[in-house]
């Protein structure tokens, strides 16, 4: 049945048909968000293994990161608008089948450019999987808490990265087979989802379009770019921390700091995805333009006290400054995601949200790509150091952003 009003879908009766309730769609949707990104995270506790077992370089490493990011930019680019004119269930069940194949393509993978090959594909599927469960949760939002679905797309993102770097990481160190273990239970996670996608209600009418959609373009109107462009330079500070991560984070911490147990290398990355994400729930009620000043001074202090941590040699000194980081994290993703999702109409959700994606992502990626390289040429420790007071600057410059923004009458 659809609703005149919203021009959206929604469930007939309960005799007649077997579709989910929406309180039930919303709590599935997020745990589908959830597992997308527990699935992103998964393989960086692998790297360390994939790089001993078949010997290649920390660029080498960088660039199987790359290829991720970009395969999700680019179905980002050309599918991120494409839900708004088609519906969202058929690109979520599109995501769920690439993502399936990219887990066994990971399976068989027996070298390099299969890797590569299975995380081209998988950052396809995640690209056009964001974009859409985001939407969906606009969709879905409830009318009595209306900033429920910005909260779940800033905290489910964040949550998986910290559950998927965990629990790999503790298959790697205790679980016989950690390299084909990993992407079967996480087959059969997709396997579930591919199941709760079919009960969903579609939620978002189909409109003209879809073919003019594909053309990669970043759209964000006109009325929106004022509060848009202000919350870049958190995003680009916040999402280039977990870039480095989630890219050479476990190399840190057994190359710097002799941690070489594969669980401490999936805890560096939930040290800072975990705070982040208890952060983004405890702050769920504050005012925008106060957590957004908030993240940027974690952002840059955490960092800060990270790099002291890396010069002196002192663990406790950097775990303290990345749990302090991850706050920043988490509250920058609380307030950049509800702020998008507070100021987009229904037909603009899914486009925006890609376009924010797209610059968190290359946010995410080049400069870690960067750091790849300049780690293999000049060493991992003057690399952390350089990349660590970029993010320093960016998060500066994101808390001069938000006092002149506040600034304005």
């Amino acid at each position: 049945m659809r609703n005149v009003a919203t021009g959206e879908h929604e469930i007939g009766p309960a005799g007649r048909t077997s579709r989910l309730t929406r309180p039930v769609a919303f709590t599935a949707i997020t745990a589908i968000f959830v597992l997308f990104a527990a699935a992103a995270s998964a393989p960086t506790p692998l790297y360390v293994v994939y790089q001993r077992e078949w010997g290649f370089s920390d660029t080498t490493l960088t660039v199987i990161f790359a290829v991720y990011v970009l395969g999700l930019i680019g179905s980002l680019l050309v599918l991120g608008g494409l839900s708004d004119h088609v519906g969202r269930r058929p690109l979520l069940a599109a995501a769920i089948a690439l993502e399936g194949a990219a887990f066994v393509m990971f399976i068989a993978a027996g070298g390099v450019t299969a890797l590569l090959l299975a995380r081209l594909v998988q950052g396809v599927a995640t690209g056009i999987a964001f974009s859409t469960l985001g939407a969906t949760l606009v969709d879905l939002n409830p009318p009595h808490s209306p900033g429920r679905a910005g909260l779940v797309n800033g905290i489910a993102p964040i949550s998986g990265l910290a559950l998927g770097a965990l629990a790999c990481g503790a298959l790697v160190q205790f679980a016989p087979a950690p390299t084909h273990l990993v992407f079967a239970l996480l087959l059969a996670g997709m396997a579930f989802a591919g199941g709760v996608v079919a009960r969903l209600p579609e939620t978002s009418a189909r409109r003209p379009g879809g073919v003019a959609s594909l053309v990669p373009v970043l759209g964000i109107p006109v009325r929106l770019r004022p509060d848009v462009y202000a919350i870049v330079p958190i995003i680009v500070a916040s999402w280039a921390l977990g870039g480095l991560y989630l890219s050479l984070g476990p190399s840190v911490a057994a190359s710097i700091f002799g941690l070489l147990n594969h669980l401490i290398g999936g805890l560096v990355v939930t040290l800072l995805s975990g705070a982040g994400a208890v952060t983004a729930f405890a702050l769920r009620t504050w005012p925008t333009h106060r957590v957004l000043m908030i993240s940027a001074v974690m952002l840059s202090a955490g960092t800060a006290l990270t790099l002291a941590g890396v010069e002196t040699h002192g663990i406790a000194l950097a775990f303290s400054g990345t749990v302090i980081a991850g706050i920043g994290f988490g509250a920058s993703a609380l307030a950049s995601f509800g702020t998008l999702a507070r100021i987009a109409a229904p037909g603009e959700r899914s486009e925006l949200l890609a376009a924010a994606l797209v610059i968190a992502y290359l946010a995410f990626s080049l400069p870690a790509v960067a750091a790849g390289f300049a780690s293999t040429s000049f060493g991992l420790h003057p690399t952390t150091v350089i990349y660590s007071l970029g993010v320093v600057a960016f998060g500066l410059m994101a808390l001069a952003a938000q006092g002149l923004r506040s600034a304005r009458p």
